[in-house]
């Protein structure tokens, strides 16, 4: 069932319907989900040109966008029925990737608590598997409301 749900997040959006964001970030952006388990998720694409940058890579703001994406899909994959609120995304940018070239996105769970989550989240070119950008993502996850109060 969570599988379901995370594979439902990155294919359409939590509701099925798609928000502002999902739909911004996938509409033609060719993302596939490769594999999926508990704690990773592996997707692959080849890399658009509406998401290029002045000096024609892969845009970092494209590239954090989907640490954000592919993050939040790892922690749907414990069953949680929110993906919490960033904290931190620390991206370092290894190398470039251009137009149309074949990547791979790797995300996996680090640490799932009770409060916190944290996913390394790794960008390879699918030809040479070579690291071109890592990020570790940080969320902090929503608890539940407490149980009210019985008053005599």
């Amino acid at each position: 069932m969570e599988l379901e749900r995370a594979k439902k997040y990155l294919e359409k959006g939590v509701d099925g319907n798609g928000g502002m964001f999902e739909n911004f970030m996938m509409q033609g952006l060719g993302l596939l989900l490769d594999s999926i388990e508990r704690g990773r998720v592996l997707c692959s694409m080849k890399v658009p040109v509406r998401l290029l940058n002045p000096g024609n890579t892969f845009h970092g703001g494209a590239t954090t966008s989907l640490v954000d994406l592919i993050g939040s899909a790892v922690i749907l994959t414990y069953g949680l029925t929110s993906t919490g609120v960033s904290v931190e995304i620390t991206l370092s940018l290894l190398d470039a990737a251009f137009a149309n070239e074949e990547i791979e996105i790797e995300g996996r769970a680090l640490r799932i608590g009770k409060t916190v989550a944290v996913v390394n989240v790794e960008f390879r070119k699918k030809s040479t598997a070579k690291i071109f950008a890592q990020a570790r993502h940080t969320k902090y996850l929503h608890l539940p409301p407490p149980p009210p109060v019985q008053t005599k």
